[in-house]
């Protein structure tokens, strides 16, 4: 049992140094001759600026170099799980070309690709290619031991004295025989640190290239998107509410604002009209009442002011035309605007899932787990569903991102579909 997990793990190591070493020697291939065009071409396109020609030719050069970092950055991810992050500015597209050249120039993330470049055809050259040497040179090695030794010292080249193979002089089968050894220590280091070889070309790359604070330029970018979200959605709440009132609360009390002036003119003229208008303004009053409650609730629910998102949710079930299974796990309270913007976006969904889905049945799921907010929608629907441009859940995704929250649709045709809703918060 044993011998055979040894074996195993034996063939795992050889096959990952072995794949090492070719990934190693394809960059070796590829890194010189890139490295040295780019960088050649990099300093005339910047020399040739003062002319006019450099306007035109660096944003392309540098362009190429951006992607040359890039290519790097996914086969550092692919080959040894090492993440090279980076932060490149916005490039006006539209601008002209100086001005497209002195925002490239002026791009910190470009000035660190140009400067990897001499590096890379040097050091990283030289990375990339020992897991190679480490793995294939040993085979020679062995070659000269088998005989191969007699070919290189012998005839034109016996006149020049032995055939060095690393720092042994091959003359004889006794030196051939110590190549040989030196051959099996090199392919044992090969062996043991060709994978690591490897990794240090990359964590060199990521040295170079990498951004300091990419993490901090991607937070702020972020921010910077859910801040315009959350005005616009505000905006556009406040237009909803302006309009709801304007049309329909507002309309019903100066209908029935006018409606008491007529019946003070026909209160003793005609009695029975009066009466009849009476009813009217109560119908109309009754209404407003109605809307005004309706609007309040769409502000933000008495239910969920009062008793929490798990009863607020419970309530939208309620109101339904599906049968609706509600299950809430909540030991607290989130603050209220995450409820409010939870509870708003399981009833956009639910809205959805009545509307579109052709379901029979819903189910709602509310937990708190590892700090983070969690509510799942399933219905046994047609599926199809997407959180795409122009759909109600690309808005739910918008209102969460507000809270960092996150919007995930599992939705395959013929269903089921399963929207699970993520807001990182904190119960008391």
């Amino acid at each position: 049992m044993n011998t055979d997990k040894d074996t195993g793990a034996f063939r795992t190591r050889a096959r990952e140094a072995l794949l090492a070493a070719v990934q190693g020697l394809v960059l070796a291939v590829v890194v010189l001759p890139c490295g040295v065009a780019f960088l050649v071409l990099t300093l005339v396109s910047v020399a040739l600026i003062p002319l006019g020609v450099g306007l035109v030719t660096t944003p392309a050069v540098l362009t190429g170099v951006r992607a040359l970092a890039d290519a790097r950055r996914r086969l550092a991810a692919q080959w040894c799980g090492i993440r090279i992050p980076a932060a490149y500015r916005p490039l006006p597209q539209s601008a002209n070309p100086w001005t497209r050249t002195v925002a490239l120039l002026r791009d910190p993330q470009v000035r660190r690709d140009v400067l990897w470049l001499p590096v890379d055809m040097t050091a990283g050259f030289v990375t990339a290619l020992v897991p190679a040497v480490l793995v294939f040179y040993p085979f020679e090695g062995f070659a000269l031991a088998a005989g191969l030794w007699r070919t290189m010292t012998g005839g034109p080249y016996g006149k020049y004295g032995p055939y060095w193979y690393g720092f042994v002089p091959v003359s004889g089968q006794p030196t051939a025989l110590a190549a040989g050894a030196l051959a099996a220590v090199l392919l044992l280091v090969a062996y043991r640190f060709t994978p690591r070889m490897l990794t240090a070309h990359f964590q060199l790359t990521r040295a170079m290239i990498g951004a300091p604070h990419a993490a901090l330029a991607e937070r702020v970018r972020v921010l910077t998107e859910t801040r315009r979200d959350a005005v616009d959605t505000s905006a556009a709440e406040l237009r909803r509410i302006e309009r709801d009132l304007h049309d329909g609360a507002q309309a019903r009390l100066v209908a029935m604002g006018m409606d008491l002036g007529t019946i003070e003119m026909l209160v003793e003229r005609d009695p029975a009209q009066a009466k009849r208008l009476l009813a009217q303004a109560r119908r109309n009053s009754a209404e407003a009442l109605a809307e005004l409650r309706d609007l309040v609730r769409g502000i933000h629910p008495p239910v969920l002011a009062e008793r929490g998102l798990g009863d607020a949710v419970r309530a939208l079930a309620l109101r339904l035309p599906l049968p609706t299974e509600v299950t809430v796990e909540l030991p607290g309270r989130a603050d209220a605007p995450v409820e409010s913007a939870a509870y708003f976006a399981v009833s956009e969904v639910l809205t959805n899932a009545v509307k579109h889905s052709g379901a029979d049945r819903v189910r709602v799921d509310v937990h708190h787990t590892d700090g983070r907010l969690r509510i799942i929608v399933t219905d046994d629907g047609r599926g199809g569903a997407a959180a795409g441009t122009g759909s109600g859940l690309a808005g739910i995704e918008r209102r969460l991102g507000t809270f960092d929250g996150v919007l995930a649709v599992s939705s395959p045709a013929g269903g089921p579909t399963m929207v699970t809703l993520e807001i990182p918060c904190v119960l008391s």
